[in-house]
């Protein structure tokens, strides 16, 4: 759980994009696109409709034509190239009026609970334009062009779970395609991604007539949808102890499962040679100008031809050949290369990993309860215990409080503050786990010292006196059940980096091409290599992710 190893993370079999399509093609679900509205300014509406065993969700897509001094991928723009809704059911005319009228305006419109995602997204201008006037005159784009951006649209926001008054949680939680972590929103930007590629060929088709001609299909799968993201997802993984919890073990778990394998057989060797050689040649596309992800990305370029050189078919038929590839990998890869591995090593285990999916999700009320009948004694055993890496701070430097968390009153997103030198620190968020866990030890070791009986206090009696420690009793409460629900780093410290945590979360989505533009925001790439609604029945490969196969 420490930031560094969370910050080096990649997907898995367990990602929640591979698990999304892995029950879309189980499940038959069928596609439709029912209205596609676009002039050849890109100006319109489209739909595109999920129809699955018992319910239907269908993506409103509007096309706007955006002046480019307006596009931004800051979560302060106020227009975008296209705007997006996830509609519970299929939209009646009324219905779409209405999302006509909101959801261009993204946080100002006004929403109802059959509107399920709220999204956004700008094209990669030089791309979508190159591709338009390739396609328009009957040639494909550059495959390398195609490759080294791997979108033509990036999304800058996808809102769920109540955001903005669109649909809680509670309203999908127990629908069987939804009920796992962010599969709404994972739906959500795999639909995009089919807008973004027929928009292209639309466009290219009303531009070049008769000539025109539409996307190779490998090249199109070549395609995914680009992110922008910043520090409003980062207290995520802080605010929702038990959740994270729930990932961690999943992933720990499926781990353990895969290194307690006694032998493989043929076809889990030969899958796992092919991951690492597609991995291999996936990672030369793996570019960023980030003074520190850069130079990891050429270790690691190292690490993986040191990988493929001992994967050898005689040496995974030996023993336990599992957990020795990765005992090797602890002792002499970069966590970097550690983390790869760890999706390596998954991959030929479909049948060990992918149910554990099911234990992802987590009944966040149930934990929420503080024990009141819990002695301050035990309180502080527990604190000991579990809190090690925040009792070894040192919270008399003023770089170790330097930052403070706080929610900017003009976009209601969480933004990371600068105590010596900016205002707002008498509104900060209760994100400094570490600080708050040392204030709480110090409080319980003081009252202790005052009176003998103070140490068989019950924690009830303790917040009646000093309730500005709840937050902190309930997380340390909790970690008596949940060994992974804390991110062990210090998060207002000076030197900071929060795309540490962002890619921590984003590696569960099932994110690829980590590209960091400061310690505060990234891009990504999602779904790049993914089937398309129209190959998922026939072209499904559920290792589509590492790209086409060598």
């Amino acid at each position: 759980m420490r930031l560094p190893r969370l910050g080096s993370m990649h997907q898995t079999r367990l990602s929640f994009m591979r698990v999304l399509l892995r029950r879309l093609h189980r499940e038959g679900w069928r596609f439709e696109r029912r209205i596609f509205d676009i002039d050849a300014e890109g100006v319109g509406i489209a739909t595109y409709a999920a129809i699955g065993p018992a319910r239907t969700y269908t993506l409103v897509c509007f096309a706007h034509d955006l002046p480019a001094e307006k596009r931004s991928d800051r979560v302060i723009a106020d227009a975008w190239d296209a705007t997006f809704a996830l509609f519970d059911g299929i939209p009646s005319a009324v219905d779409i009026a209405r999302l006509g009228d909101n959801v261009p305006r993204q946080e100002g419109g006004r929403y109802r609970d059959s509107d399920l995602v709220l999204a956004r997204a700008n094209r990669s201008v030089r791309l979508f334009d190159d591709v338009v006037a390739a396609l328009a005159v009957g040639r494909q784009p550059e495959r390398t062009a195609i490759e080294s951006v791997g979108y033509l649209m990036r999304t800058t926001a996808v809102y769920g779970n109540g955001k903005f008054g669109i649909a809680d949680r509670d309203r999908v939680m127990d629908r069987a395609e939804l009920a796992g972590p962010f599969q709404a929103e994972m739906l959500t930007v795999w639909l995009i991604r089919a807008f973004t590629t027929d928009l292209v060929e639309h466009l290219a088709r009303l531009r070049g007539g008769a000539a025109a001609t539409i996307l190779d299909r490998d090249l199109r799968r070549r395609l995914g949808v680009g992110n922008a993201t910043g520090l409003g997802m980062a207290p995520f993984l802080v605010k929702h102890p038990a959740l994270i919890n729930n990932w961690i073990a999943a992933r720990e778990t499926a781990l353990c499962r895969v290194r307690a394998v006694p032998s493989a057989t043929k076809a889990e060797i030969d899958c796992l040679r092919s991951t690492i050689d597609r991995g291999r040649r996936g990672i030369r596309n793996w570019c960023t100008p980030d003074p520190v992800q850069g130079p990891r990305i050429a270790v690691l370029a190292s690490e993986l031809d040191q990988i493929a050189a001992r994967a050898t078919p005689i040496e995974l038929a030996k023993p336990f050949a599992w957990d020795a590839l990765y005992r090797w990998a602890e002792t002499n890869l970069s966590l970097e290369g550690q983390e790869f591995s760890v999706s390596f090593l998954m991959e030929p285990h479909g049948p060990l990993v992918d149910t554990l999916f099911d234990t992802m999700v987590a009944d966040e009320q149930a934990s929420f309860a503080i024990d009141g009948r819990m002695t301050c004694d035990t309180l502080l055993a527990l604190i000991d215990r579990n809190y090690a890496w925040a009792l070894a701070v040192d919270f008399s430097r003023s770089t170790a409080t330097q930052r403070f968390w706080y929610v900017s009153e003009e976009k209601l997103e969480p933004r990371l503050g600068d105590r010596t030198g900016e205002p707002g620190a008498d509104l900060e968020q209760p994100l400094a786990v570490a600080r708050d866990v040392s204030d709480l030890r110090r409080e319980l070791v003081g009252r202790q010292s005052q009176a003998s009986n103070q140490a068989q206090a019950s924690v009830a009696e303790f917040l009646l006196r000093l309730p500005q420690h709840r937050h902190t009793v309930r997380r340390v409460q909790l970690s008596r059940t949940h060994p992974y629900s804390e991110l062990h780093g210090n998060l207002v410290a000076a030197d900071f980096r929060a795309i540490d945590v962002l890619r921590c979360k984003l590696s569960f989505f099932g994110a690829t091409r980590f590209d960091p533009r400061s310690d505060k925001w990234l891009r990504i790439t999602m779904y790049q290599s993914a089937p398309f609604p129209d190959e998922l029945a026939d072209a499904y490969r559920d290792d589509w992710i590492w790209g086409e196969p060598c």
